[in-house]
């Protein structure tokens, strides 16, 4: 995955999920839990290139930028919890696509994340 179209695409697979554009800034694609609003990932074009940041625990985040160099400290957000994923085709969607999981599951609902848990 390289572009915008294909990131907000892998995004919308997940249930309960939808696109926003909520600044005055068409750059910015905000993925949300249609439950409960909260954002799992930010889509953008940064230097060129398309970025997707996500939401990662902080120790899986630093493990995945000690392992990916397109994985880096998150653009505008919190870098301890939110990391950047430069879309440069350098890592391909089976290695994305789980990142965007456990974004997608960090701020899902609480409620969901417990029944989640006990499947």
């Amino acid at each position: 995955m390289i572009t915008r179209d294909e990131a907000i695409e892998a995004c919308l697979h997940f249930e309960d999920s939808f696109e926003d554009y909520p600044f005055k800034d068409p750059n910015w694609t905000i993925m949300r839990h249609k439950s409960n609003n909260k954002m799992f990932a930010a889509i953008y074009e940064h230097c060129g290139r398309i970025w997707i940041n996500l939401k990662a625990e902080p120790m899986t985040g630093e493990f995945w930028k000690n392992v990916f160099p397109a994985v880096v400290p998150a653009y505008h957000m919190n870098k301890e919890h939110w990391i950047s994923i430069i879309l440069d085709g350098s890592m391909i969607d089976d290695e994305i696509i789980p990142l965007i999981s456990d974004s997608f599951l960090l701020t899902m609902p609480k409620k969901n994340k417990s029944m989640q848990q006990n499947r």
